[in-house]
């Protein structure tokens, strides 16, 4: 049985991921320090550890004691906005603390590194859909943080023999039977709109209805989190190391997901027009050639109402999230 150290194993990716890891055999150690995450998300067949990625002691003798095959890495601040306001905060976890970790799996000794990369990586899109060899010229610090991560993972592979995955994927959606989205404050389409559903918020806002789209609204490639666990779990065994971008390559509009809102949910969804946001980009959508070629990744979850659906009904079962 395969030994995974998930760190960021009690946020919304790594819970679901982890779950995945557990119904496919592996055994998994999570590593969080519950800054963004819920306890209450760690799957209890998960062995749970209280840490920080900052405490690189700490994770040096996690991962020294731990004799794990593989680390995946999803503990990441990941607010856009926030990271133009305090790129400090970001360049510190996002890359300080991961280089952290990459460190402690040298030092433990773990040969295969799984990173939860994004799509920000690129900035604007020169064409869409977006290949994994296209210019990365990102626009932020999320993006730049994740960016400079996945340059130290191609010397640590040249340097010292890890073997490393960076996935980017796109806008991550849906729940898996177990897990789902509960951000505090919640930033994401989907969850924004199945609380308005459910009458948690009077209305959606909806920025900009003036893009270059056939509806006006921005495109998105939304990819169910379930499909991104699958994909996870593929790049344990990848070819060669490198990175692969995660989409289904159907944009979706945001006039689309909320029809295909209004039709799980039976609900209304009301909206208001707001400005564009900046930087905004009409459309993001992936080529994910190589992850399907390579890792012979099929996502099962490619509509949008599959998408919605998967997390109406984790909302239902749990309506307030995470107790804690």
């Amino acid at each position: 049985m395969a030994k995974v150290l998930v760190t960021g194993g009690a946020g919304y990716i790594g819970s679901v991921c982890t779950e995945y890891l557990l119904e496919h055999g592996y055994e998994v150690t999570v590593f969080d320090a519950l800054i963004t995450g819920h306890r209450s998300a760690v799957d209890p067949r998960a062995e749970f550890i209280y840490g920080d990625l900052a405490d690189r002691e700490k994770i040096i003798d996690v991962c020294r004691n731990g004799k794990f095959d593989a680390v995946m890495h999803f503990a990441a601040f990941s607010l856009v906005g926030e990271s133009m306001v305090d790129p400090s905060k970001y360049f510190r976890n996002n890359l300080g603390s991961a280089i952290n970790l990459a460190d402690a799996a040298v030092a433990g000794g773990v040969k295969n590194f799984v990173f939860s990369s994004t799509a920000a990586t690129f900035g604007q899109p020169e064409k869409v859909p977006i290949a994994e060899y296209d210019r990365q010229v990102p626009i932020n610090p999320y993006g730049e943080s994740k960016l400079c991560f996945e340059k130290v993972l191609k010397w640590y592979h040249e340097i010292h023999g890890i073997n490393y995955a960076a996935l980017r994927y796109f806008n991550a959606a849906g729940a898996s039977e177990l897990h789902g989205e509960d951000h505090r404050p919640e930033s994401h389409l989907i969850p924004i709109i199945l609380q308005t559903a459910a009458g948690k918020r009077d209305c959606l806002k909806l920025f900009g209805d003036d893009y270059d789209t056939p509806d006006g609204s921005c495109i998105r490639d939304y990819i169910h989190v379930w499909d991104l666990a699958q994909a996870h779990e593929l790049a344990l065994h990848a070819p060669e190391s490198g990175h692969y971008n995660l989409g289904t390559g159907n944009g979706l509009s945001v006039f689309e997901i909320i029809k295909a809102a209004e039709a799980v949910t039976g609900k209304k969804i009301p909206f208001e027009i707001a400005p564009r946001r900046p930087g905004d980009p009409a459309r993001l959508i992936a080529c994910s050639d190589r992850a399907r070629k390579e890792l012979k990744w099929t996502p099962q979850y490619e509509s949008a109402e599959k998408i919605v659906e998967s997390a109406w009904k984790w909302r239902q079962k749990f309506p307030e999230g995470y107790a804690d």
